[in-house]
């Protein structure tokens, strides 16, 4: 299956990129980690939602309807689907502490692109996850002279122990072993896309043509 990183499609060069991994790819299904800003999408599209988006048409998709516009885009926020054989899971939004504890009723305007932490308890409960999408990282995985993980990420590496967590966000290829998980940080989808088979859980990089 097709996995993209952060895609950041309403500037039209990026959008013309993600088309371009779809094609290139020719995969039925994709996984996306977040900042995707377009949903009428070529294929079937599993993806959570990241700091930029279309925070409209976001808690459209979570209140489970389909908007104008929208094709293929199948967003999870603290929730798991079936692909491919695969139970995925994704926790959908940034962290931050300011607003972790709050109810979501209470996120307005451009805060609700965050996390809170019933969406982090109702991703902790899910079973049998084999592939975790995020768009925070958690800790361990990169640094800028700190850490930027984010400490609930940790936690949900522990409850849900999957087998690969995909994350987005700092558009930049990294991985490693945390908490007996492989963590990948995605490039953008304008230097990278990645296919993954579904059946070991391999995933190859691949550069996106122009």
């Amino acid at each position: 299956m097709l996995v993209l990183g952060d895609v950041h499609a309403s500037d039209p060069d990026r959008w013309g990129a993600l088309l371009a991994a779809y094609r290139a790819a020719d995969e039925a299904v994709a996984l996306q980690v977040g900042d995707l800003e377009r949903y009428d999408l070529p294929r079937p599209t599993w993806f959570v939602a990241g700091n930029n988006e279309d925070l409209d048409v976001i808690d459209a998709l979570r209140a489970g309807e389909t908007p104008p516009g929208v094709r293929n885009a199948r967003l999870l926020a603290g929730t798991a689907a079936e692909v491919c054989g695969l139970r995925v899971a994704g926790l959908s939004g940034n962290y931050a502490p300011t607003k972790y504890d709050l109810p979501r009723s209470e996120l307005v305007e451009d805060r609700r692109r965050h996390f809170t932490r019933e969406d982090v308890e109702r991703v902790a409960a899910l079973e049998d996850v084999d592939v975790l999408l995020t768009h925070e990282a958690p800790r361990g995985l990169l640094s800028y002279g700190y850490d930027p993980g984010c400490e609930h990420v940790d936690r949900l590496l522990e409850a849900t122990a999957p087998d690969l967590c995909l994350v987005g966000h700092h558009h930049r290829h990294r991985e490693a072993e945390i908490r007996g998980a492989r963590v990948v940080s995605l490039a953008p989808v304008w230097e990278r896309y990645y296919v993954l088979d579904p059946d070991d859980l391999t995933l190859e990089a691949r550069e996106t043509p122009a």
